[in-house]
């Protein structure tokens, strides 16, 4: 299917689409492709739409999550020990010491802001794998080159590095790389590689 420039050429079954990938997670760039329309036009169309709201990140059971934090300013409030605050949530107390420290000691910590903290640490970390990793980068280079697909790459890398987690990269974390601004660690030419044909 040929694309075409403006979203005035979205039917409404593609806008719904658009907002029904958009929710699920899906990038914008995916999204695109998917359509065979531009970035932009799913952007307006997200715009116009009001948004999304943010999803909600998973979090690892060994971090601290936001009930916890809450339950730590309330004990620092309350002027108690890190080690009366760790019983009480069944954590170490240098647990809760590196958390306080990390966000600004005793008398200023504030659960939300930790939260939204540990948000943007998480985000970008996700973010700069292929940026930090030089070899993950080039052996992905060096497959999407040959042809391969991100969906065959993230197989492959499994299973040349079943035990080497620093060498595994998801397709969507690929993708993003060669499209999404400000993700861009990978060579923009390398997009041609594509066997879709797509820019």
């Amino acid at each position: 299917m040929g694309r075409t420039s403006g979203r005035r050429n979205l039917s409404n079954a593609q806008r719904l689409e658009i907002r029904r990938r958009a929710a699920a997670g899906e990038a914008s760039a995916l999204i695109a492709a998917a359509l065979g329309r531009e970035r932009g036009s799913v952007w307006k169309t997200l715009h116009e739409a009001g948004g999304l709201a943010p999803r909600r990140m998973s979090c690892s059971p060994l971090r601290l999550s936001l009930a916890e934090r809450e339950e730590i300013s309330r004990g620092l409030r309350a002027g108690e020990s890190y080690r009366a605050i760790g019983r009480r949530l069944e954590r170490a107390p240098s647990t809760i010491s590196r958390e306080v420290r990390a966000n600004h000691g005793r008398g200023r910590y504030r659960a939300w802001r930790a939260e939204l903290g540990r948000d943007g640490r998480a985000r970008r970390t996700r973010s700069a794998k292929l940026a930090r990793n030089p070899r993950l980068r080039a052996r992905v280079e060096e497959l999407l080159r040959l042809r391969w697909s991100p969906q065959q790459i993230a197989v492959r890398l499994r299973r040349e590095h079943p035990y080497d987690q620093e060498m595994w990269v998801s397709h969507e974390t690929i993708y993003q790389s060669l499209f999404v601004q400000g993700r861009g660690a990978l060579r923009r030419e390398l997009a041609r590689c594509l066997r879709t044909g797509r820019r």
